[in-house]
């Protein structure tokens, strides 16, 4: 069994934060204050942090680097899932994310190390991806 990991990330307004990652992400949330919120990703600590810095309309700057073709953000953070899990990860996603930034599709088909993946970005810009191998334990480091 894996430890689970904790994660605290920036955020500009905990109201947005409590929508995306508590009611459209559907992650239960745990310990908070008026400037953090604890939320269950997947059996894995995320800890929103209010930023006051980004503001209103500012946003966290990601930079890019090729993968598979396509532009993937750096920094970026997720959790790897069973694919049906992430089947019906993206199905919600497609309910209120306007524009993915990686739609979601298989990636290395046919190679060691295929996988479904998907990135979008929260409300503040933090880039998330979402990934699934269809045998975790022999594709997750797969060369």
């Amino acid at each position: 069994m894996l430890t689970p990991f904790h994660l605290a990330i920036q955020v500009r307004d905990i109201a947005e934060a409590r929508d995306f990652y508590g009611t459209k992400l559907g992650f239960s949330e745990g310990r908070s204050d008026t400037c953090w919120v604890d939320y269950d990703m997947f059996g894995h600590q995320l800890v929103v942090h209010l930023n006051p810095e980004i503001g209103a309309t500012g946003k966290v700057v990601n930079y890019c680097n090729p993968v598979d073709s396509h532009a993937v953000p750096v920094p970026h953070f997720g959790v790897v899932l069973q694919v049906d899990q992430w089947k019906q990860l993206a199905e919600r996603a497609r309910t209120f994310v306007d524009t993915f930034i990686i739609e979601p599709y298989v990636r290395f088909e046919g190679q060691p190390g295929e996988q479904h993946t998907m990135f979008f970005e929260d409300p503040s810009g933090n880039a998330l991806e979402f990934k699934a191998f269809a045998d975790i334990q022999s594709q997750l480091f797969a060369k």
